[in-house]
């Protein structure tokens, strides 16, 4: 997965993500030892060092001076009090700094920190928690090559990782792949609804709803062929998937999911700035 040198890395927080992104590494064969957490609760660290043989403490600061990478994963609401009270020891120790908090800016994270922390801004979604996340990323000036591939590795052991220069378009990352699977639940529920109500057990109509979603998803991720002509090659002339297509057209499906992703990330705006 990287490379044969294994940097420290560091979890502040060890919650859901974190324990996520944690369990990937060990998957992908990172080792165990050069992993540690630290948390204000024992019984958060009593619970990872019991699923992934972590080395844990309740101590943020001895975590950040033993590692290369430390990865912010606290909740945004208490990342300024964290971030402020870690600023001398990363600015002596100069590791790479890992986000994972929704909402917080890089610009925030330089001040909380040091305005030469080399900083990475991830917005990860919960697909990680299975493998199938998909995480957008963005890098400071102070971020190095080197250090902009491990945090790579760091996120690829859960998912995809995309990359954008502009951090703007994390915003638009938050609304489509952070927010998105909720988009697709709707979906599924509102399928499996309709086809309870045409005669299906719930249970049936749940299976097939999910295992299209599924092989639909494996079809358009197997080509190189834009989802227009996918869809267009599903649907006959003058049959049943052109008629409910239709009744979706109808209805202005396409133009709701535009005013549904513009409300998002108009909201990921306010919160940054709040």
């Amino acid at each position: 997965m990287m490379n044969s040198h294994h940097p420290v890395i560091g979890f502040i927080g060890a919650g859901n993500m974190a324990h996520c992104l944690i369990s990937g590494l060990i998957a992908n064969q990172y080792p165990a030892k050069h992993i540690w957490a630290s948390d204000p609760s024992q019984e958060k660290l009593d619970f990872i060092h019991c699923q992934c043989d972590i080395q844990t403490s309740t101590d943020n600061e001895s975590v950040v001076k033993k590692s290369e990478i430390v990865v912010l994963a606290v909740k945004p609401q208490v990342m300024k009090a964290v971030a402020t009270s870690l600023r001398e020891s990363i600015h002596q120790y100069r590791p790479l700094v890992i986000s994972i908090a929704a909402g917080v800016t890089e610009k925030a994270l330089s001040q909380y920190l040091n305005h030469d922390a080399a900083i990475v801004r991830c917005m990860p979604n919960v697909a990680a928690f299975v493998g199938s996340g998909a995480t957008g990323m963005v890098a400071n000036s102070y971020v190095t090559p080197l250090q902009r591939d491990l945090a790579e590795s760091i996120m690829r052991a859960v998912g995809i990782t995309l990359w954008v220069k502009d951090e703007s378009l994390i915003d638009t990352i938050a609304a489509l792949s952070g927010s998105g699977p909720a988009y697709f639940f709707l979906v599924i529920e509102a399928l499996e609804t309709a086809a309870t109500e045409l005669g299906l057990t719930e249970e049936d109509a749940h299976l097939l709803a999910l295992q299209t979603a599924l092989g639909a998803a494996r079809l358009a991720l197997s080509t190189n062929e834009p989802t227009a002509e996918l869809r267009a090659r599903v649907t006959s002339k003058g049959g049943i998937t052109e008629k409910a297509l239709a009744v979706l057209k109808d209805r202005k499906v396409a133009d709701a999911f535009k005013t549904a992703l513009r409300a998002a990330h108009d909201k990921s705006i306010e919160l940054s700035k709040s």
